[in-house]
């Protein structure tokens, strides 16, 4: 059964039917099984990218044929628009027949949920294929952007910010953001960074934040804890200092890393980024980038998370949810999203897990020519707590929206 897409804002009384039963006990995992066949999970996902939205076509009609579940992707263009919907829903008293299913989320829209009490759990940690992420040895794996997951999120994809450069026009890359400025000062117009708050370009300001910040403790903690004007003056003067040597003179914005990716295909720009260290050589595979085009990471080690599945609390179709997050947990489903000519999106499951069998399906893969091997990736910088991002971009949107 071929995949349905639905807009953010799908009217909801399309979505209402019928009474709901006891939420299902992720322990009891045949009668998850059972009571999850012939449901429709509406699963709200960022539906920005073609090759991501390729993915969960697959997934989709892996998962109807194998468990009778009809997965459908309602496309979003930014997270919170899916939290916004289940916290109305809240505010409106419709505690069991909620449209939302599954969320694709992280960060600051976990941390909103949580503490707004608008999600199911715990049953992440009792999915048959939990234990491959080896939760004892991972600690990203439990906490969301330094929040305790609580079993309230399944593990589903992890990520790396890398830069990637084309050789032919660039001969040395740089190695830091103060390398950066310097580069782009001396080459304006070849460079630029998604528009905040997409996700990329909140990322791509943290990294600035932590290279450039003095005290980086700090920033995992709650934001009331410091003081924001000083301990954020670095990246407004080098931000200050670089945007008018960005594409465009900085006075438009990139809106995320497909158009990232497509002004380097169009030699637009020269360095461009992105938060899979993989996008590259996908991209040459699916020829949108040339062959030149190659990865690096800075020195002092580049910003990583992990990104999660949620169930919200009034989920009409937890069995199915939890089916399918089990499933995107699998080996299989895990192997098909690294392939960078598929997505390239890194696995969350512990190699030394998985049976020799599954360990081949990694090994197997081609991560193509512009992909760092993981020994010169470098250091995984953490994701500062989630009060700092919504606080970074109200200041960014107020310093540099229209200007």
């Amino acid at each position: 059964m071929p995949i349905r897409l639905l807009a953010a804002a799908a009217p909801i009384a399309l979505l209402l039917s019928g009474p709901v039963a006891a939420a299902p006990d992720p322990a009891d995992w045949q009668a998850v099984l059972d009571e999850a066949r012939g449901q429709t999970v509406y699963w709200y996902a960022w539906g920005g990218d073609e090759r991501t939205n390729g993915y969960i076509d697959w997934a989709a009609d892996s998962i109807d044929e194998r468990f009778n579940i009809d997965l459908v992707h309602v496309k979003l263009g930014d997270t919170a628009e899916a939290v916004s919907r289940v916290l109305a829903e809240k505010q409106a008293g419709n505690d069991d027949q909620g449209n939302v299913d599954l969320i694709w989320i992280n960060g600051e829209n976990f941390a909103t949920m949580k503490a707004n009490g608008l999600l199911f759990g715990p049953w992440s940690e009792a999915l048959p294929h939990y234990p491959l992420t080896d939760p004892e040895n991972s600690p990203a794996v439990r906490f969301d952007w330094t929040i305790p997951v609580d079993g309230l999120e399944s593990p589903w994809s992890s990520s790396q910010v890398v830069f990637y450069y084309d050789t032919a026009l660039v001969d040395d890359h740089p190695r830091s953001m103060p390398e950066l400025l310097d580069w782009v000062q001396a080459n304006p117009g070849d460079f630029s960074y998604p528009r905040v708050p997409n996700f990329l370009g909140n990322a791509f300001i943290t990294q600035a934040l932590l290279e450039l910040g003095e005290d980086t403790d700090q920033f995992y903690a709650p934001v009331e804890d410091a003081d924001f004007d000083a301990a954020t003056a670095p990246l407004w003067d080098f931000l200050d200092a670089l945007h008018p040597h960005l594409w465009r003179s900085g006075r438009a914005f990139p809106a995320n890393n497909s158009e990232v990716r497509q002004l380097m295909g169009d030699g637009e720009i020269s360095i461009g980024l992105s938060f899979s260290t993989t996008e590259a050589s996908g991209a040459i595979a699916n020829f949108e980038l040339p062959e030149s085009v190659r990865s690096y990471v800075h020195e002092g080690g580049m910003i990583g998370n992990m990104s999660f599945l949620a169930i919200p609390y009034n989920a009409q179709h937890k069995a199915g949810a939890m089916v399918t997050a089990n499933y995107l947990l699998s080996p299989e489903a895990q192997a098909k999203k690294h392939d960078p000519v598929v997505w390239g999106s890194n696995t969350v499951l512990s190699l030394d897990r998985l049976d020799e069998a599954d360990r081949a399906r990694f090994q197997d893969i081609d991560l193509g020519i512009a992909t760092l091997p993981p020994e010169e990736l470098g250091k995984v910088r953490g994701q500062p707590h989630p009060s700092w991002v919504d606080a970074l971009e109200a200041a960014w949107q107020s310093r540099y929206v229209g200007n």
